[in-house]
């Protein structure tokens, strides 16, 4: 069936007006430039290392121009020895309640297309947000029921929990109730030991940010409704 040209215009020009829309996008991921993204983390190296893994694999398409911590890792550690060895830099910004250093690492992630925190344990000012004006994504455990404070897979896995999971969502000046981008759960049982329980939950994190991360790359998540998002 032909689609002519003048019919197509009107079809499209229809959508618009209907819903409100200005522009349109449309990326051809063999062609246009990466995406440039920071990542932020603090001590847990698990969700950044795997998607520096996946970046060096080719699996993501972004750049990552620099990884910020809180955390001190020694220049001997598997992730600045990667982050070497691909020309990475690596900034570490020690944080206390009264200085979360955001200045400075707005300066360092300014010129970035979005950013991820990648377990980065410090809550991002709505100041911040407002001077960075981009998409920052988010993954935290999505343990069911709700545990906080220090050790929540150890609380879980106390209460004998039966189902785990993981939120990645953007980040908004409400604390962790951003729009939801992905969410993955996963059974665990008494069987399980506190290692086995902490190695599902942490895969269930490193999973769900990166599939996050490529849904977003790929121009499939459309936010709506303040708090809501389609994936297609």
């Amino acid at each position: 069936m032909l689609w002519p040209r003048d019919v197509l215009r009107a079809d499209f020009l229809n959508l618009s007006h209907h819903f409100n829309a200005q522009r349109s996008i449309v990326r051809v991921p063999d062609l246009d430039p990466k995406y440039k993204i920071s990542v932020l983390a603090s001590k847990q190296d698990h969700c950044l290392f795997d998607l520096l893994y996946r970046w060096q694999e080719g699996r993501l398409p972004v750049d990552i121009t620099c990884v910020i911590s809180n955390h001190d890792r020694p220049k001997d550690n598997h992730v600045r020895r990667f982050l070497g060895r691909h020309g990475i830099p690596y900034h570490y910004l020690p944080t206390t309640p009264g200085n979360k250093r955001e200045q400075e690492i707005l300066e360092l992630v300014q010129d970035t297309d979005f950013v991820v925190l990648a377990r980065y344990m410090q809550i991002m000012s709505e100041s911040f947000l407002k001077a960075y004006g981009k998409d920052i994504i988010n993954i935290h455990h999505g343990l069911l029921p709700s545990f906080k404070g220090g050790n929540p897979s150890r609380q879980a896995f106390n209460a004998g929990v039966k189902l785990i999971g993981a939120t990645s969502h953007f980040v908004t000046p409400e604390l962790d109730a951003g729009p939801i981008i992905e969410q993955m759960v996963e059974r665990v049982s008494h069987r399980d030991t506190l290692q086995s329980f902490v190695v599902k939950s942490e895969n269930l994190e490193k999973q769900c940010l990166a599939e996050a991360i490529k849904s977003y790359c790929e121009l499939r998540v459309v936010p709506y409704e303040l708090k809501k998002t389609v994936v297609f």
